[in-house]
């Protein structure tokens, strides 16, 4: 099993959903009204986390995004060095 670290974005619910939501985050003012950065020990966590989102919100209004992280390491002149790749992959709610 690998750790996933994702971002959840929440968008159209009112300040009482917001208030329930199981993860600590920042409040927005503008198109999202919620962010955070949520840690899963795995696909199967994710994916329960995203069925309790819906319960709570009652819809679609958020969009959990895994962080995809990847590191390459090579020898360049003598020294060592380390490139560090990162993408977001977005899930369709």
């Amino acid at each position: 099993m690998r750790k996933i670290e994702a971002i959840l974005l929440v968008w159209g619910v009112r300040d009482e959903v917001l208030e329930r939501l199981p993860v600590s985050g920042y409040w927005l003012y503008g198109e999202y009204d919620f962010i955070a950065s949520v840690d899963f020990a795995s696909e199967r966590e994710m994916e329960e986390f995203e069925k309790v989102l819906r319960r709570l919100i009652n819809g679609n209004t958020f969009k959990l995004m895994p962080v995809r992280l990847s590191a390459i390491k090579r020898e360049v002149g003598g020294e060592e060095t380390v490139t560090l790749l990162e993408s977001v992959k977005a899930s369709a709610p």
